[in-house]
């Protein structure tokens, strides 16, 4: 039991520190242009120099709304490992870890929002550029996406033996 608490709470860790990346990082495009490979992240465009990563106006929106989601991800993630780690510590033998499971399905929620926002609104339609495709920031967010998922239902099904 405690191997597989073990394996859950360093999990749990890469998917915090996935999760960082993905959001902080600006790779999620990538193509060709005149002037070399351009990404693109959440925040910035960058060739390369980096500059402030201009959307159309009805774009805006729906940037900031998976910008927002992003973050909450991470908040929501970094929340529930504490909690565990509370829990661990407090619970009775035989409890479950509900609190814990929930709060990391809600970050999967966020990070499901989030990234098929991006996905609708983003994935492809990067002006003056060839050849675009996903960076390791957007697949990063997949993953994350899945391990919280894992995570938060062995969360609900694991009992403190």
């Amino acid at each position: 039991m405690l191997v597989l608490l073990a394996g859950i709470f360093v999990v749990h860790i890469a998917t915090v520190i996935m999760l960082f990346v993905s959001t902080i990082a600006n790779v999620w495009m990538v193509s060709s242009s005149n002037f070399g490979t351009v990404s693109t992240g959440l925040w910035l465009l960058c060739n390369k120099t980096c500059s402030q990563l201009s959307v159309k106006s009805g774009d805006e929106t729906s940037l900031k709304v998976v910008q927002a989601f992003m973050i909450l991800s991470i908040i929501f993630s970094v929340m529930a490992l504490i909690l565990f780690v509370i829990q661990l510590f407090t619970l009775e033998k035989g409890k479950r870890f509900y609190m814990t499971g929930a709060v990391m399905l809600v970050c999967w929620v966020c990070i499901l929002i989030a990234v098929s926002i991006y996905t609708a609104r983003f994935a492809g339609k990067t002006q003056y550029v060839t050849n675009p495709h996903h960076g390791y920031c957007f697949i990063l967010a997949w993953i994350c996406f899945c391990f919280s998922f894992i995570i938060g239902i062995l969360y609900l099904v694991l009992r403190k033996k």
